[in-house]
């Protein structure tokens, strides 16, 4: 069998087009960043950001991308940003589409907490069920707007699409009628929709999906509600799935070593590793291995050669070989978090949702390199780009840079 990650936005250099990075895999490459910062410490600027996002920011030829929710009386002002990566001035500010009542959401979500995605000379921006549109990079100029992408939701929108064969995945996940469909980069027309074929007892989530290619056929990876699934990025046709149950899957799934990695529940976590390369049901034939203990519900791992790093939302960090499952260590960092690990100057980097960004030394034993502090609440995932970090907190966005 032959597998490979497949890679769903063009590398732009040292930028960061997407949620965690180039390739979706948490990897900063290039010059490396501060290991100590501060509110005052390497703070290249500080730019405030009205409303509230859990968005992580996007960074590409010169700027960064962030979308936030503005209250606007009962409502909502859904906006897009571009800010120069240089002085953190904001070059654009653009409403994407105002809503006159603002849904319900969960304490720790928000209305903007997908990531833009950003490719050539466009920035695809997401807001759930609320609409999903493609804006002009230099401009802001909104050039479609997509609000078919309807379903019922449940404590607001989490997942951030993917972008592979010119289609913009994403999973509708609502409380009834879940499903998943691929809306056309280009027009902004909904190429597939294909519904969920496991009724779960809980039905929402909030996932962002993963893409694959295995064995030449390009696959998306969607765990959803009681179940995990892979689409034909072409058709939407299911090609396999695993029955687990589970609902409100958060983390993106992970892949290696012809393994996809996923957590399949919410309330009692437990990442799951499924050999590619099935068909139809192999829930009984392709299961690798399993782990509850110290597995995230929110945060998505980072994988490092062989070895898988992750969080759990009550702090508790862990270290085990991705092939296996075989655990190195398990250690109790506090707090709770949300953001998803970095590999980033060669260390692990775990934020919490307080501000506090431990450094770990990726290695079989556990080793703390470092910490710092910035105030606010911090659930978005930093971003990394020739040689700085962009970390937002629940007022404004840092760049941290020598």
């Amino acid at each position: 069998m032959l597998f490979k990650i497949a890679v769903v936005a063009a590398l732009l250099g040292g930028d960061w087009p997407q949620f965690r990075g180039p390739r979706a895999d948490a990897h900063a490459d290039g010059p490396a960043t501060p290991l100590e910062w501060s509110e005052t410490q390497h703070v290249v600027w500080k730019t405030p950001i009205a409303g509230l996002g859990w968005s992580s920011a996007s960074v590409a030829r010169g700027k960064v991308y962030l979308t936030t929710a503005v209250p606007q009386g009962e409502g909502l002002s859904l906006r897009a940003l571009a800010l120069d990566v240089e002085t953190g001035r904001v070059i654009w500010d653009r409403e994407v589409r105002a809503v006159e009542t603002a849904p319900a959401i969960h304490k720790k979500n928000s209305h903007a907490s997908p990531t833009p995605l950003v490719q050539g000379d466009a920035v695809f921006v997401h807001f759930g069920t609320l609409g999903m549109a493609r804006l002009q990079a230099d401009t802001g100029a909104v050039q479609w707007l997509c609000t078919e992408l309807d379903y019922p939701p449940v404590h607001g929108s989490g997942g951030t699409p993917v972008l592979h064969s010119g289609k913009l995945v994403v999973a509708c996940d609502g409380s009834s009628h879940p499903y998943v469909a691929a809306v056309d980069a280009e027009t902004g027309k909904i190429a597939w929709k294909r519904e969920r074929t496991v009724t779960g007892r809980v039905n929402h989530s909030f996932v962002t999906a993963a893409v694959a290619e295995v064995d030449g056929q390009v696959q998306v990876l969607a765990p959803g509600p009681d179940h995990c699934a892979a689409y034909d990025i072409h058709t939407g046709e299911e090609l396999w799935k695993v029955l687990a149950p589970g609902w409100s899957v958060v983390p993106q799934p992970t892949v290696a070593h012809g393994l996809v990695i996923y957590n399949h529940d919410y309330d009692n976590p437990e990442l799951l590793a499924v050999r590619l390369g099935g068909k139809g049901d192999i829930t009984d034939s392709h299961i690798a291995w399993r782990l509850k203990r110290g597995a995230p519900s929110t945060p998505t791992p980072v994988l490092v050669e062989d070895d898988l790093y992750f969080v759990s939302d009550n702090g508790i960090a862990s270290c085990v070989n991705a092939k296996t499952g075989e655990v190195y260590w398990t250690q109790r960092l506090g707090d709770n978090y949300s953001a998803s690990p970095v590999y980033a100057n060669g260390r692990i980097l775990f934020l919490n949702e307080n501000g506090l960004a431990t450094w770990v030394k990726p290695a079989r034993e556990f080793e703390v390199l470092g910490t710092n502090q910035i105030p606010g609440r911090t659930f978005a995932t930093p971003a990394f780009s020739n040689g700085a970090m962009y970390l937002r907190t629940d007022g404004a966005l840092y760049k941290i840079a020598r």
